[in-house]
């Protein structure tokens, strides 16, 4: 597994960071769990400070009604920034049965 793999009781946690993310305070990110039994799952983690960011940023762009909304099928709040915080999360859902019901399947590749 390389630095942006963590394995927790049940499943292997990938995250999706890019190259000038701090995995320490990382707000806005994806993430791809599978699960022991070979399930893929994703999601986008953000932090409502990064929503409030892309909102105000999209103000100026005119996307979403001019940063009026802000939408994602797959988005996942966290109340804290970072890898850690993300794993603590992930890891308690995990542990809880929750990812399907939570996170987005991804389709299994043949």
């Amino acid at each position: 597994m390389d630095r942006n793999t963590v394995r927790v009781p049940g499943a292997k946690i990938a995250f999706v960071l890019g190259g000038d993310d701090d995995p320490a305070t990382v707000d806005d990110f994806d993430v791809v769990v599978t699960l022991d039994d070979g399930s893929r799952w994703s999601a986008t983690l953000v932090t409502l400070p990064a929503i409030e960011r892309t909102m105000d940023r999209w103000r100026g762009t005119g996307e979403c009604l001019d940063g009026a909304f802000f939408q994602s099928q797959d988005l996942v709040i966290l109340r804290h920034p970072g890898v850690t915080a993300a794993t603590d999360v992930l890891s308690r859902l995990v542990a809880a049965g929750q990812i399907p019901y939570t996170l987005v399947r991804l389709e299994d590749a043949d």
